[in-house]
């Protein structure tokens, strides 16, 4: 950040007076510029045994699959934004989503929140960050082409939870190691 987004005027990197870590500060107004973590929302919508992925039409990692799902926006809750983006990636509804899993990735500034949600029917389409959106068995998972890690964990996790039917929150953090 070079500019105040108040006033115009340059910033300045310092610790403000009752902080404890370095901030963008306005040389001019003194507005000091926070700047938060970016939190992804998403689900991991289940079919019958199979679990809808999306074909990703964007960067990052554009080709490759994933779970739907992307950023939360202001005004809404983490499972308001899952659902939002599962329609917008998707085109799919799903229902009775519980908080499944939480990773922390401090290095990149990135929390990610999955819900395991169901889908009544397999009413599902490309949006337009999708190339395509396909439901996928076990067996089928294209496990070498998946996006993201956290999608890599949370699907391992979800089948190996699948077998005891215990699908227990875990909250992971991930730390210094570059995310796919």
């Amino acid at each position: 950040m070079k500019f105040c987004s108040e006033c115009g005027h340059e910033v300045e990197q310092k610790v403000p007076e009752g902080d404890d870590r370095l901030r963008h500060v306005c040389l001019r107004c003194d507005t000091i510029h926070y700047q938060n973590p970016r939190i992804i929302v998403g689900t991991l919508p289940i079919y019958e045994d199979k679990v809808l992925l999306c074909r990703r039409a964007i960067e990052p990692r554009s080709g490759l699959w994933t779970l739907p799902a992307g950023f939360m926006e202001n005004a809404e809750t983490t499972v308001e934004g899952a659902l939002r983006e599962t329609w917008e990636e998707a085109r799919a509804r799903p229902k009775n989503e519980q908080l499944y899993r939480m990773y922390d990735l401090p290095h990149i500034n990135q929390v990610y929140v999955f819900y395991r949600a169901e889908l009544s029917e397999p009413e599902f389409a490309s949006g337009p960050e999708s190339l395509d959106v396909q439901l996928f068995a076990e067996h089928e998972i294209p496990w070498d082409d998946i996006a993201f890690r956290v999608v890599t964990a949370t699907l391992s996790d979800y089948f190996s939870d699948r077998v005891d039917n215990r699908f227990e929150v875990k909250v992971t953090k991930i730390d210094l190691q570059p995310i796919r």
